[in-house]
Formats: C-alpha cells, sequence, structure tokens
C-alpha cells in the first residue's frame, strides 16, 4: 500500500542508511527556527515535508498523487567557505551532501512512490550559523489511505454441518 506513512518511513531509511554522516532524519516542522524553545536536534540533519501538487481518481477511494516532497538540509557550520580559507573543505561538506541527496533521490522509485524528479533547490536564510538547503522533488503515489481496511476472522454464530448428498 503506498500512502504518506510509508511514502516518509522509506525515504528516510534510504537517506539515514545511505549517509554516513547524517545524523538526524524528521518531518519538517520549522525546526530549524525554533531550536532555542524546541527540543534540539544534531545536526546535520534532513526535515522531510509533503505537499500534492495534483490527484486524479483511480477508483472508489483510490487516487494517483504527484507529490511534492520537499528535502530541507540543515548543515551548521561557523567554518568559511572563501576560497584560500584553511577550513573550506570542510565548510562545503554541506555542499557534498546535497549532492549524495540528490544521487539517492533523483531518478529514483519505491516501494511508496515512482518517478522521484528534482525540480528546484535554493537556500534558505536561518539568521544563524546553519546552512539550510531545500531541495524539491517531484515524484508519483498511489493513495489508498481513504480505502476500508479489512482484516482476517471469522463468522460469529455460524455453525456448519457436515452431511452426505444424496
Amino acid at each position: 500500500m503506498q500512502n504518506f506513512v510509508e511514502l516518509y518511513k522509506e525515504l528516510a531509511d534510504k537517506l539515514t542508511l545511505n549517509i554516513p554522516d547524517l545524523r538526524w532524519v524528521d518531518l519538517w516542522n520549522s525546526q530549524v527556527y525554533h531550536m532555542e524553545e524546541e527540543h534540539p536536534f544534531p545536526a546535520p540533519a534532513i526535515f522531510l515535508a509533503f505537499r500534492s501538487n495534483s490527484m486524479q481518481d483511480q477508483g472508489n477511494k483510490i487516487q494517483k498523487v504527484t507529490m511534492q516532497v520537499d528535502v530541507f538540509i540543515y548543515y551548521e557550520t561557523f567554518l568559511d567557505t572563501f576560497r584560500g580559507a584553511y577550513n573550506q573543505s570542510d565548510a562545503l561538506a554541506f555542499l557534498d551532501m546535497m549532492d549524495h541527496v540528490n544521487q539517492l533521490l533523483h531518478g529514483s522509485s519505491g516501494q511508496s512512490y515512482s518517478s522521484m524528479r528534482r525540480v528546484s533547490y535554493s537556500p534558505i536564510d536561518t539568521g544563524g550559523a546553519g546552512n539550510l538547503w531545500n531541495i524539491v522533488y517531484n515524484c508519483e503515489l498511489v493513495d489508498y489511505s481513504a480505502m476500508k481496511e479489512f482484516g482476517e476472522g471469522g463468522f460469529k454464530d455460524l455453525e456448519v454441518q457436515k452431511f452426505d448428498i444424496p
């Protein structure tokens, strides 16, 4: 079954298992702007957000969804990126992480989605020492979340008797 929970878990696992330096993956809730008041997180971190771009009915309570996946990459550093800086390679490590994310996601498909394509990326001002970038992808999934789930069971108050048919 493809749905938003499965999509999040699959992408979070893909990122966590394939980017060794990554220390945190979570759903986006503007955490970067509330680090002082809320639960802090270790960096580098990736946050995922989902938006629908379009939905088409595929049947009763089934929809094909073109999904926008926002990947927010947060990399905290006080290092300098200017040419000649003694710590330039460490300071630019967040760009390597962005490339690694794109290598994993662009052109990928999984159990919960297909046709992942990068459509844009841009820096976001944090007002602090963190580099925050948003990479935007589109993908497709089939959403079955409105369908009623059926489980295995038996019949209540039913008795079966065996007899021979003449």
